[in-house]
């Protein structure tokens, strides 16, 4: 006979289970009223390039001098003046002409022919520079704070699109915990906000634990499962939660608990079981969580997975947020991304599924050695006691964020092979000089491939809310391949 306190302990183990397919309802803020109506009538029929999206997320902020557009080498000495630091690798060649990586991505450059690279990204001018803030307004479009809870990406695009497969999560977070430092702040964009529970994301902390997210308690038969489920409903139908919310959110919310339990009794369970795949496959993904998380994007994009998000995990001080010891970081992360991203994109081609799958691999915001922010912008300077003449190791690499350029990735769903679009500058500042491209674009970008017009949006406390702020983004047609935008025009002038 269990004791009380094990007792207990196996309830929040239920209750943690039957909340995994979104955050709990007092992290997304369920609206006393919430009027969620559409009022989209109008909108175009976009054709779809793509049906399924695999976002790649550098968490803590990727240089982009680091990574996918080097600069001038500045080889580690001592006595070697920041000034001179734009990099600190050497660069390598890709698989598209006059196009060159930084040492150790050497895996990800040979599989550039089936994707392309945006290079002028530029992050939001949002004052003194906090990480959180920065990914909340990359994930949502729309700058923190906000009076109405913006929903992220993935629950627009489940909320539009719907599950592929019924039984699969139309939006999965795999790789990011909320036990860490900044947690509040990251469930603030984790989240569908007022779309409703049911188009939150599913969250996967651990890829190798996937399949525990999917089964009972360790302990608990399926029998005594159903019968907490049903006891577990009762008791969140007469929550003071759900009865201040609107029945648009009260429905919403029960939809999520049944989504979970359609899951949780179904045979594509095992398509979270990472322990199926041949040990050479597992092997070659395997650089740790997030390489095991690459792994399971494939296996959900191949059976269904409508929205996927994998994060090398955001924790202060940790990662890509390279405060010191940067050179001796990004050589780790890179190790940690390589291969098993490029396996992705391989496997996903020789399957037949890369073409309707747009893979996107940005973070929030560069680094720079010298610079805060950007030109013109003073912000306070987060580095940690780094020396203008460099003597050690850990005072060596970028230290600092940088929001005026950066680098996002992307392959299948119709974008154009092989091409590079926008360009930065190659000597300090190396701020975005070609085609500057912000967050609204990259939004609308992703929304067009798959069909989703831009001016999508709904009514919200009597109020519309757009995917993009006042539905002014626009996407940016020149990623596409020529198929795809000849088809577009033909659409737009049916």
């Amino acid at each position: 006979m269990k004791n009380s306190f094990e007792t207990q302990n196996s309830r929040r183990e239920f209750i943690k289970k039957m909340s995994a397919a979104s955050l709990a309802a007092s992290a997304t803020t369920i609206p006393i009223a919430s009027f969620l109506s559409s009022c989209s009538p109008d909108v175009q029929k976009i054709a779809a390039t793509a049906d399924s999206v695999i976002l790649l997320w550098m968490a803590g902020g990727m240089a982009h001098t680091e990574t996918f557009d080097p600069k001038a080498y500045a080889p580690f000495e001592k006595g070697l003046n920041i000034n001179k630091v734009l990099s600190t690798f050497p660069k390598h060649p890709t698989a598209v002409d006059g196009l060159e990586f930084s040492e150790g991505l050497q895996s990800i450059g040979n599989v550039m022919d089936k994707g392309a690279i945006i290079k002028s990204y530029k992050a939001a001018d949002l004052g003194h520079i906090l990480h959180t803030r920065h990914q909340f307004h990359w994930h949502t479009c729309y700058e923190p704070p906000q009076s109405v809870q913006a929903p992220h990406i993935g629950a627009w695009i489940a909320k539009e699109l719907g599950p592929i497969n019924p039984v699969i999560p139309p939006f999965i977070s795999i790789g990011q915990r909320f036990t860490m430092g900044e947690a509040e702040e990251l469930k603030a964009f984790h989240t569908a906000g007022f779309l409703g529970n049911e188009y939150g994301p599913f969250l996967i902390p651990d890829p190798s634990e996937g399949l525990d997210s999917v089964r009972p308690p360790q302990g608990m038969s399926l029998k005594r499962f159903e019968a907490r489920y049903k006891l577990y409903k009762e008791l969140a139908n007469k929550s003071n939660v759900m009865e201040q919310a609107s029945d648009y959110q009260r429905e919403s919310l029960m939809r999520s608990m049944e989504q979970s339990y359609m899951l949780l009794n179904s045979p594509e369970a095992k398509v979270f079981d990472l322990s199926q795949e041949p040990k050479e496959v597992y092997d070659t993904y395997n650089t740790g969580r997030f390489g095991l998380g690459c792994l399971l994007a494939k296996r959900l994009a191949m059976n269904g997975g409508r929205f996927i998000s994998v994060s090398t995990e955001y924790e202060p001080f940790i990662g890509w947020d390279t405060h010191a010891n940067g050179h001796t970081r990004a050589k780790q992360m890179k190790a940690l991304i390589d291969k098993p991203v490029a396996q992705l994109i391989k496997d996903l081609e020789e399957s037949g599924h890369l073409d309707k799958t747009l893979i996107i691999l940005a973070s929030e915001f560069s680094r720079d050695a010298l610079m805060e922010g950007r030109p013109g912008e003073e912000v306070k300077d987060q580095a940690r006691n780094q020396p203008d003449v460099i003597q050690e190791v850990k005072h060596y690499g970028m230290h600092r964020h940088f929001t005026d350029g950066g680098s996002i990735l992307m392959w299948g769903g119709g974008i154009e092979k092989g091409l590079v679009y926008g360009k930065t500058a190659d000597e300090r500042p190396c701020v975005s000089i070609e085609k500057p491209v912000v967050i609204d674009q990259v939004h609308q970008s992703i929304y067009h491939a798959l069909g989703i017009d831009s001016q999508t949006h709904y009514e919200i406390e009597s109020r519309p809310f757009y995917t993009t702020p006042d539905g002014k983004g626009e996407p940016i047609l020149d990623l596409f391949g020529k198929t795809f935008s000849s088809k577009e025009q033909g659409t737009k002038n049916a």
